[in-house]
Parts: structure tokens; sequence; C-alpha cells
């Protein structure tokens, strides 16, 4: 196989991706904060390295593949200012802090299972591992990179940067982050405005906290993912990945705390997707053009004419690369739903193909330019597009104008059940209202009644069931071996 080439957000160029144990591949993607429903953004990323992961195991690498459940220490503000999310929606649903955490985690797993995304080899908490970040934070402590003020322990960045660059993933300078970074009430404690908080110290009134060095608290942030990354994964790992506006604070906070803790660089790739846009405006709550997956399933929004299935919504995701932005409308979508139906349609067909003695074209070719677009930067749209061109070959072979060996014919049968199902991660959804199963009695039935219509020469009554089917997207196509259909958009 070619080698793999990936991005990477540190040194903003694709890498050959070499791991540092191979076969093994330590990859950790920082995930959900749980205190409410899972939005589009956070969707499209964990889609996307589902993708990463699917292919990486395909490759024959073995992953252990982290996602974290983010269920205490997130404020309000990324510069620790504000209120603590959990706390804030428990009393305002007056229950205890982790029964908001339980109902939006199962929530979570839910929208993940209806995306058809594998589970994570680990899904570690953030409450579950407050120990692990107790220990890393007396660690940086006793490495001079943090400090304590009544109770509260922040990391030093103008001390960090003496020897470090603090913006190397933003590809920022400390005079910018500074000027670009506001003076907040309260904030006199740190040293610097960058500073942020290892461990907070509790007010009475907070509902989650632990006991430590310093006093009753909780974990700040940042520091969960440099912990349990650390405790799962070691101090060095091939890839770490979020979205990008995970890059400018979090993940940069992460980099300089592994760094001071462990004096080495933590993770060797860092991959990160871009951001959604909807009709060409930045999608968000504020602008009105926010939809969470439960609406864009429904068509319950304003701005969706009809809902899409979880499937077309993934592969509507799909054929645009993870670090370009991805636009919502509902041209794009329809368009990907008849695509995804083209796609599925010519992977039945297959099982009524004829094989021949010969192919008249090269099947490795195709199979081929399928894996130079997964080792170029997982690229899913290039790979979607020599899909399609499978699909022509399909269409061609079933119309009698192409023909296909017996063995090619299973290995292109295996080809699609390599990058359409176990790569990709789609599958067959259920149509006409009830199962594929019961459709495909259905549709047997009418077929074998329009045939012995057809035998008997009333061929207005044969068209007649042909174009008021259509009418309700169901296809039928005469071929000289008998009728098939299919349902299209």
């Amino acid at each position: 196989m070619e080698p793999l080439f990936l991005y990477n957000t540190l040194s903003r160029q694709k890498e050959k991706f070499d791991p540092i144990q191979p076969p093994f591949v330590g990859m950790y993607v920082c995930g959900p904060t749980v205190y409410s429903d899972v939005h589009l953004g956070n969707c499209r990323t964990f889609i996307s390295f589902d993708l990463i992961y699917r292919y990486l195991m395909h490759a024959g690498y073995k992953v252990r593949y982290v996602r974290n459940i983010t269920d205490a220490g997130h404020l309000e503000g990324d510069r620790d200012e504000g209120e603590d999310k959990f706390a804030k929606k428990a009393k305002l649903e007056q229950v205890e802090p982790m029964e908001i955490v339980q109902k939006y985690s199962l929530g979570f797993h839910e929208v993940m299972g209806l995306f058809n995304t594998l589970a994570p080899s680990i899904e570690p908490t953030a409450t579950g591992h407050i120990s692990e970040q107790i220990e890393m934070t007396k660690k940086i402590i006793a490495q001079d990179f943090a400090y304590e003020v009544n109770g509260t322990i922040y990391f030093d960045v103008q001390k960090y940067c003496e020897k470090n660059n603090y913006g190397a993933l933003s590809n920022r300078n400390l005079d910018d982050l500074l000027t670009n970074t506001r003076e907040l009430s309260g904030q006199g404690d740190k040293k610097g405005r960058l500073d942020f908080a290892l461990w907070i110290k509790a007010k009475p009134e907070h509902l989650m906290r632990w006991p430590s060095p310093w006093g009753w608290g909780f974990p700040g942030w940042h520091i969960e993912c440099s912990a349990m990354s650390m405790k799962y994964l070691g101090e060095r790992f091939d890839i770490h990945g979020g979205g990008m506006d995970l890059i400018a604070t979090h993940h940069s906070n992460e980099l300089a705390q592994s760094v001071a803790c462990n004096h080495t660089e933590p993770v060797k790739y860092w991959m990160h997707t871009n951001m959604l846009t909807v009709n060409g405006a930045r999608m968000s709550k504020t602008a009105g053009n926010g939809f969470l997956p439960h609406e864009l399933f429904t068509g319950k929004h304003p701005l969706l004419e009809r809902g899409y299935s979880p499937m077309v919504v993934k592969f509507f995701m799909m054929q645009t690369h993870y670090r370009s932005t991805l636009d919502f409308s509902n041209e794009a979508l329809s368009a990907s739903e008849k695509g995804f139906t083209r796609l599925m349609s010519a992977v039945k067909l297959m099982d009524n193909l004829k094989s021949s003695d010969t192919s008249s074209f090269s099947l490795e070719e195709l199979k081929k330019k399928c894996y130079q677009a997964m080792n170029d930067d997982f690229n899913s749209p290039v790979l979607i597009a020599h899909l399609f061109d499978g699909v022509r070959l399909i269409n061609s072979i079933n119309d009698g104008t192409a023909t296909i060996s017996a063995s090619d014919l299973q290995e292109l049968k295996k080809l699609y059940q390599a990058f359409l199902y176990d790569v990709l991660g789609l599958k067959e959804e259920k149509s006409l209202g009830g199962s594929n199963e019961l459709a495909a009695d259905l549709m047997n039935l009418v077929l074998n009644i329009r045939k012995e219509i057809r035998s008997k020469k009333d061929f207005t009554t044969s068209d007649l069931i042909r174009d008021e089917l259509k009418k309700i997207n169901i296809v039928i196509k005469d071929t000289k071996d008998g009728a098939v259909w299919e349902h299209s958009v």
C-alpha cells in the first residue's frame, strides 16, 4: 500500500504518517461537553474522526481511540470566568449535576448511533479522573510553571514562553495573543491575562467539588484532556483531534501544560475539522441558523424544507473534506440524497450482474484510485467520486455495454464493502415507510403481476403501473433479463 499523508496543524503541512510505535496508533479526540444536546459541529468532528479511525484499522493499524466526556470544570468562558455550566443547568432543572451528565451523555451516544459511528476504544470522563488531574497539576507546580492564589492554581504562560512557543498551534506570537485577550473583571489573581486555571477553588455554593492539596475545588477545563490522554496513550502519542475552534485556547493550553509537565511534545500529529455554515453564513445559535441533529432529521426548523435521514446527512458531510468549510443548504442536502440513493442502488444491482470470461475495464485502477484518495489526508470527497465512477461501470455491465469476469465481480463487491460500509461507515436505510424486506416483497409482487400483464400484451396497463410507481419515486427498468426496480428521489 502507498504511504498515508495527513495534514498536521502544528507544522501546517501534509506529513507522511509514521506512528511512534507501529502498528499501534494512539488517537485522542476531544469529546462533547454533556450539559446540552450535541450540535452539528460536534457531529461533523466525530464523524470525521470515525472515518479516520475506520481507515486506519482498514489499513492494518491497531488503533486505541480515546474520546473523552467533559462532565466537570467547563465554565462559561474559556478564560476561567463565569458559572460552571453543569451546575447552572442542574440548578435550573432542580436535579443533581450527574443527572444532567447522564441525560446528555445518553443523547450524545444515541445521535452517534444514528450516524453509525463506531464506539471509541476508551471513553473516559473528567469526573472519573480527578486524581490524575491533581497529580499532573502537582508536577507542573514542581516544574515552576504554575502558581497558587487563594486555592486556585494558574498556569504561568509568560514563564512557559521563556523557552517554549505558546502560539505554536495557532501560529500567533505572544504579543498578538495578549492584544486580542480582553481584560476581565475579577481576574486580578492571575499574573498574566493568558494564564489559565489548572485547579479552581470552589465557592461554598458550588455543587461539584473534590478535595485537593489546595483545598476543595474542581479541575480547569484544559487539564482533563492532558491527564487522560497521558494515562491511556502515554506522554507522547500519534494523533490529537478536535474542531478548529479548539486550536487557539483549549489545544494550545493542552500542549503547553503537557510540555511543562513532561518536557516533551505530547502529540506527533494535530488534526482539526473546519466549521459549518448555512447558505454561506456561519452556523450559530445567535444567528438563528443553527439546528440540532433531530431537527435536521425531522425537518422541523424554519430553514429546512423537509427532513433528511441520518445516512443522507452523513453522506452529505463526507462529500466535503474534513478540513474544508461545510455549507448546509436544502439544495445541497437534496443533491446528496439523490447521490446516496444512486450509490446504494448500484450496490444492490451488483447481486444481479452476470459475469463474463473477461473484464472490459481495469478494476485494479479503480481500486488504486480509492486508496490514493484516502491516503491523501483521508480525502473522502475524492473517494466518493471514484465510487461513482464505479457506479457507471456497474450500470454499463448491467446494460450489457461492459463486461466483468467472475473474479473481478467478487473483487468489485469487496471494494464497495470495504469503502462504502467499512471505511465511510454508511449503511442501508429503511425506505417506503417500512423495512427493506417488506418493500422488496411488495415490489416483487408488483413486478410479477406486471410481468403477467405484459405476457398478455396489455402494454397500456403495464406502462400505467410503471408511471404511477414513478410518481412515488419507484423506478422500474425493463432489461433483457426481466424488470428491476429501485427507490429513487
